[in-house]
């Protein structure tokens, strides 16, 4: 495959990982460490900034043509850092790199009486989007999870995010949980409709290698009752109001996450903290993979660069990373983004295109792509057409 023509370089995000949670949750393989003591909130703010001032030196990103499109702050648990860090943290980003007028910036969030009585100062401190882990609200569910929040507080959580003036807040809600019934997987589902959150992340839980939930598998629900969780839970949603616009994510009308929409367009982001991820793109069409140092004690050692690899995207692969992120949304794909966004022309998928669409999972809609209800059901096998070609 020839060298790729220019990028037209898309919307620029920022992720900020926060390490920290108070126990590692079972199900959990995130980059995520029991707290253990006090956190070292101001050593750890002052490397984050240190860090992003690394990237935008290598990257020459302090540019008004690249403004930050939308910040997430996830873990661990960001609400274990006291509002002021937060501040702190937010303000020396806005210093540093110029921000949209419209910035969406959320942070993760647990329920727990202590974090939530934080929203407001979060918001204070910049926050326009408060993703709240609620996970479920049956008691057993909770402690089966590892969780240390009750239900009451998941309750006032989401009480809490509506009276504050947020732009907008998220549930997470997860079901296939361990000897979960349809019944009580649909009871969480109601209950947080009747939050009327502007956003719903409903997932189900998978076992994920690495965590006790995988060396100590749990009974989950079979592949029939989790087919009916979904069709009937997927109906609740609809009829509440709720679009779903992504596999996992359903909004109220005009309250899609930009920041995970922009993951899933191909855009570009930048990583700061401890194991966190970037994807850049250049106008002489070069993509680059960014990791960063993963544990915070090594991340924290002022000796060692923040960046632990980098690696540029080939050709060859970039067809596959564009529509594994991109078929991951239901909105049709456009032709051009494939194009402006890999640096690549429409020939050099035409094989495996023509299989996708001989194949019915997928509609050739003139300027776009869609993806058929076959193609959601056999979503893997949509994608191995795009393996390497």
């Amino acid at each position: 495959m020839k060298q790729p023509p220019v990028l037209v370089p898309p919307p620029l995000s920022l992720y900020i990982h926060i390490p920290w949670c108070v126990q590692k949750c079972p199900y959990c393989d995130f980059n995520s460490h029991a707290q253990k003591g006090d956190i070292p909130q101001q050593a750890y703010i002052t490397a984050l900034l240190e860090d992003l001032d690394t990237d935008i030196g290598q990257y020459q990103l302090a540019s008004d043509t690249r403004p930050i499109h939308s910040i997430f702050i996830g873990g661990g648990t960001p609400s274990l850092i006291a509002p002021e860090y937060i501040k702190q943290l937010l303000d020396g980003v806005r210093d540093r790199i110029p921000f949209r007028d419209d910035i969406e910036i959320t942070m993760e969030a647990n329920p727990g009486t202590i974090e939530a009585a934080r929203f407001e100062q979060y918001r204070v401190a910049g926050v326009t989007r408060i993703s709240i882990g609620v996970q479920s609200f049956q008691q057993t569910k909770l402690e089966r999870l590892g969780r240390i929040h009750g239900e009451s507080e998941a309750v006032n959580a989401a009480k809490l995010a509506h009276e504050i003036g947020l732009k907008s807040f998220n549930l997470d809600l997860m079901h296939g949980l361990p000897d979960q019934s349809i019944d009580d997987a649909l009871s969480d589902l109601k209950q947080a409709i009747e939050l009327a959150p502007p956003h719903l992340s409903w997932y189900q839980l998978t076992i994920e290698p690495n965590t006790l939930f995988y060396s100590k598998p749990p009974t989950l629900p079979d592949e029939d009752d989790l087919w009916d969780i979904f069709e009937q839970g997927h109906q609740m949603l609809v009829e509440a109001g709720y679009q779903q616009y992504e596999i996992s994510g359903y909004s109220k009308p005009g309250f899609q996450c930009q920041h995970n929409l922009n993951y899933w367009r191909f855009g570009d982001y930048l990583g700061i903290g401890c194991g966190a991820h970037g994807k850049l793109s250049f106008a002489d069409g070069r993509i680059v993979r960014t990791t960063k140092v993963k544990h915070p004690r090594g991340y924290l050692n002022m000796l060692k660069p923040y960046l632990d690899s980098q690696t540029e995207v080939a050709p060859e692969d970039r067809p596959f990373e564009f529509f594994m992120n991109r078929f991951r949304l239901l909105e049709p794909c456009n032709k051009r983004d494939f194009i402006d966004l890999t640096g690549l022309s429409l020939e050099t998928i035409e094989q495996p295109l023509n299989i996708a669409l001989q194949k019915g999972y997928l509609v050739d809609e003139k300027n776009s792509w869609r993806v058929t209800e076959k193609g959601k059901l056999f979503l893997n096998d949509l994608l191995e057409l795009f393996v390497a070609i």
